[in-house]
């Protein structure tokens, strides 16, 4: 047995509308009575739609904003509740406003694709599948597969490039000068250590991981 296929929201919102339109029972006295009501509040919208519209009872609130977001239901606040309601000219009104929208829309939409088509027609001119555009097509490509080769080639090389080797040549110097000045402060906390502390060479050296072979670069 299939599964009921449960409401669309433009059918909630269409069953929500024959709310405001129609004759609804009411509770008068202790007895059913049949009147027509032109306002309600949400409580009343909540015990109706699921009963008589079979709109689920957990939707009700969302389908009635979407009415009233829509200016298809009107609301107003007095005191500390809500109350809604429709007027079925007004409605019609609406309805037919978002009708309108929705056509210039899809009307601006089909002359965006008739655009787009002609401009992928354009694009195509000179792009035929000819054997001609394959096999310069073709072409390009191992042009492109080649020249990724020649690059990779090129960048083995580049050590030995006499810009790269001047730059590497000067970038040492700076590198064999700042260990030197490095050098000098490490002899220099060595002496000050012995002559404040009285320590021999190896103790420092052990102290603070100095290696013994340590000494200036050539």
């Amino acid at each position: 047995m299939s599964k009921k296929k449960g409401l669309s929201l433009e059918e909630k919102r269409t069953r929500m509308m024959e709310i405001f339109f129609e004759s609804v029972c009411f509770p008068i006295a202790g007895h059913q009575t049949t009147i027509k009501k032109d306002v309600f509040q949400l409580k009343d919208i909540e015990k109706i739609a699921p009963k008589t519209k079979g709109i689920a009872p957990m939707t009700v609130k969302e389908v009635l904003q979407s009415l009233v977001d829509d200016n298809m239901v009107d609301c107003e606040r007095i005191g500390t509740s809500n109350y809604y309601w429709a007027f079925p000219s007004k409605a019609l009104h609406a309805r037919n406003h978002k009708i309108e929208e929705l056509q210039k829309q899809i009307s601006e939409a089909k002359q965006r694709k008739v655009s787009l088509q002609k401009a992928v027609e354009k694009a195509k001119v000179g792009r035929e599948d000819t054997k001609e555009r394959s096999s310069l097509l073709k072409e390009l490509q191992a042009l492109r597969e080649e020249r990724t080769q020649l690059q990779a080639e090129l960048e083995k090389y580049r050590e030995c490039d006499p810009e790269v080797v001047e730059e590497m040549r000067k970038s040492n110097v700076v590198a064999k000068e700042a260990v030197s000045r490095w050098t000098d402060n490490v002899f220099a906390i060595k002496s000050w250590t012995k002559k404040k502390f009285a320590f021999d060479d190896s103790r420092i050296n052990k102290a603070f991981g100095i290696p013994e072979d340590f000494d200036y670069m050539d």
